[in-house]
This record gives C-alpha cells, sequence and structure tokens, in this order.
C-alpha cells in the first residue's frame, strides 16, 4: 500500500511541510538519547530527533507560553459491579486447553487482576495538578461482559472514571471513545462485540462524541472513535440486525470528521488522538483526512498498553492477513497489514496506566506545543511505576 497513489500523494504534500523528510518522519516515535530532566522516561520529537536533541537545552520541557496536554489511555477502571466478576474471561470459554492459555497469559504476559489497578487513576491525577488540556484517549471500563457499556456495570465504571475526570479538570478534559466503551470481542471466548445500544449510551449519559476538536492557539486537537473508523474489520463480529445501523454511524461521522478537517485552514498544524491504531489506514484513505495530513505533526493512539507492542508492530507492518485462525488473529493480523500507516500519521503510543504485568512499563504522556505552532512538539513518557514513590520519572525507551 506504500506504494500507491493515495500514499505517493500525502508524501508529495509533506515535502513541503516544514521538518519533514521520509528520514526523519519516524523521530517521533524513536527516544532522543542524552540529557533529560530529573523525572522524564523517554523524549521524542514530532520530526527530527537530531535537530530535537541540539535545540534541548535545559531540563525544563516547557517555555513561555507553551501548551502543556496531559495524555492518559487505557484506564481500565473497575467499578464495584465489574470488581464482582472477577475470572469473567476465562468463564466464556469452553476448551479447557483455551483456558489455561487464557490463564497463562494473563498470569505471565499481560495483566493478572485487570481490576486491581483502580488507584492508578487518582495517582495520575494527583500527579497532573495543572495542565492546559487533558486528552483522555479511551478505555474507561474493563468491560467484563464484552459488549461495552450497553452492560450497567460496565457503563458504570465508565461513569465513575469520566466523573473522577471531570471533577478534576472539568472543561479542560477532552474524551475519546475507546473500543471497550462500544463492545470488543474476547480474546479466547468469541464472545461479545460492538453493541448500537453501547454507541447510544456513550453519547446520551457517558457525553463522550465520535469527533470532536479543540483549538489551541496554532494547534488544533481533533479526536475520532477508532471502531466505527475500522468497522470493516469488525464486520464480521457485529450482530446481523446491526450492520446497518453500524454503517449508518459509519457513515456519518466520517462525514462530520470531514466537516471539522474542512474547517481547518492550511496554516493551523493538528494533533490526532485516535484509541485503536487500526483505524488509521481506514482515515487515510479518507480525502477529507488524506488531504490535511500534511498538517499531522502527532498522531496519539492508544490500546497496545505497551511500548513494546507498538515497537512490534511496526516491525510487523505489511504481514499477510490470517482469516482461518478465528476472528481475533483476523482482526490483529488485518491491523498488522496496514500499520505502515502509522508512520503517515506520524503515531506515537499513550501506554496505559499499568502497561503489562510482563514488563511493568505503564505511564502517561506529557505534550509540550509551541505557541507559535513552528516548533515540532515535545513528546514526553512518563512512567507510572506498580509500587509509588518513583512517579513521573522519564525512562529510556
Amino acid at each position: 500500500m506504500s506504494g500507491s497513489p493515495a500514499l505517493q500523494a500525502i508524501h508529495a504534500g509533506l515535502a513541503g511541510w516544514p521538518g519533514f523528510s521520509r528520514e526523519s518522519d519516524i523521530a517521533c516515535r524513536e527516544p532522543v538519547r542524552g540529557q533529560h530532566g530529573p523525572d522524564v522516561v523517554s523524549e521524542f520529537s514530532s520530526t527530527g530527533a537530531a535537530k530535537f536533541a541540539r535545540a534541548r537545552a535545559d531540563p525544563n520541557p516547557s517555555g513561555p507560553g507553551s501548551i502543556r496536554i496531559t495524555v492518559i489511555s487505557d484506564v481500565h477502571y473497575a467499578g464495584a459491579a465489574e470488581q464482582a466478576r472477577r475470572g469473567f474471561e476465562t468463564r466464556v470459554i469452553r476448551n479447557p486447553a483455551l483456558q489455561l492459555a487464557a490463564r497463562a497469559w494473563r498470569s505471565w504476559v499481560w495483566l493478572r487482576d485487570p481490576m486491581a489497578h483502580n488507584e492508578r487513576l487518582g495517582r495520575l491525577i494527583a500527579l497532573n495538578p495543572s495542565p492546559d488540556l487533558v486528552v483522555a484517549n479511551g478505555d474507561f471500563t474493563v468491560d467484563s461482559a464484552f459488549v461495552g457499556v450497553s452492560d450497567d456495570a460496565a457503563m458504570s465504571s465508565a461513569r465513575e472514571a469520566l466523573e473522577r475526570l471531570r471533577e478534576a479538570y472539568g472543561a479542560r478534559l477532552l474524551a475519546t471513545i475507546g473500543d471497550h466503551e462500544l463492545g470488543k470481542q474476547s480474546l479466547f471466548g468469541g464472545v461479545g462485540g460492538l453493541r448500537l445500544e453501547s454507541w447510544a449510551r456513550c453519547g446520551s449519559e457517558l457525553g463522550l462524541a465520535g469527533v470532536w476538536r479543540r483549538d489551541a492557539g496554532p494547534w488544533v486537537l481533533v479526536g475520532v472513535a477508532s471502531s466505527p473508523a475500522a468497522l470493516p474489520v469488525f464486520e464480521p463480529e457485529l450482530l446481523h440486525v446491526e450492520r446497518d445501523g453500524w454503517r449508518k454511524i459509519r457513515s456519518g461521522m466520517l462525514q462530520e470528521l470531514g466537516d471539522v478537517l474542512a474547517s481547518v485552514g492550511p496554516d493551523r498544524r493538528l494533533i490526532l488522538f485516535v484509541h485503536d491504531p487500526s483505524a488509521l489506514p481506514f482515515l487515510g484513505a479518507e480525502p477529507s483526512v488524506a488531504r490535511v495530513l500534511p498538517q499531522v505533526a502527532l498522531t496519539v493512539v492508544g490500546h497496545l498498553h505497551t511500548p513494546a507492542i507498538f515497537r512490534l508492530g511496526r516491525r510487523l507492518a505489511g504481514m499477510p492477513r490470517i482469516g482461518f485462525l478465528g476472528n481475533t488473529v483476523r482482526r490483529y493480523s488485518t491491523a498488522l497489514q496496514e500499520a505502515r500507516w502509522w508512520r503517515e500519521f506520524r503515531a506515537v503510543l499513550c501506554p496505559s496506566p499499568t502497561g503489562i504485568e510482563l514488563l511493568k512499563d505503564g505511564g502517561w504522556l506529557e505534550l509540550v506545543l509551541d505557541p507559535d505552532g513552528v516548533s515540532d512538539v515535545r513528546v514526553m513518557l512518563r512512567r507510572l511505576p506498580w509500587l509509588p514513590g518513583d512517579d513521573g520519572r522519564i525512562v529510556q525507551g
């Protein structure tokens, strides 16, 4: 797909944008080696890493008038009703061998107890008392019934997490819809999936929109719900009676996104927030998105929880789609087949607050924007250790 006319046109447009080159456009995902502030884990630039390293003269990440944005993702808060469902993943698996595999995956690799980390939300809020803006990039609930917030227990978890964030940040909070708000088929059991009721409740009860925009000086921040954008990937998992409804939601959301982007002047710079990077190739195929892609300084994604999987995904970009090992493998391999688009969007990952059990590499991102819109976006990956006491340190990636 990298040689397609669409990508050739994008590269032609990007060539005229300050600081872009085919060699430097991946710098936003590579840590700048050198001096860091006392609490930074990794630090990136949205264009040239070497240029950024030379320009960085002091450990203070923000200059006069800088716009500071805290980004968190994949909080997966578990309210009381979801707390009562421990073991929810293995209960839906009938095959004993798969149950064993799921327990091993959970215990040693992913997250032994997904219900045990609610305190991290409070720590994140305490460590970020006064940013200019906060973006919560989706997945507020554990989604223990696999059908999103159409399930009352998942709705209660998401509502509690959002209430805490809104109480702390008020109008400074911008929130993106994640895949677990809408429903996600279980990894091993093959149950659940997107539900139209979850989409409706996201809007009517949680106050979440499929597309949002916030202007910050010369910068324009835009959030997009990833699951409707990537709907072709999820179609095999949809209820038959809901397929037309989801197609209408996708069409309407992309039209709204096109209208938002059409109003962005050519002198403005964009930062996109998309929960699941699987949506990026579908967004890139939209003419309204392709037109402004040269103006995109950064796209912040979540969903993957750990930088390790993000790096692995970049290395596996272009792998063949695997369609004979079930929906989960099909969905992941389809995403990896098109992962080369991550580069075109200049994607960076915001990890979950926990990271994964194996690496314990959770944290959040801090973006520092030049008030004149000229300099690169400064991106800092801050650590949130499993044991309090080392919070906020910037680690070498």
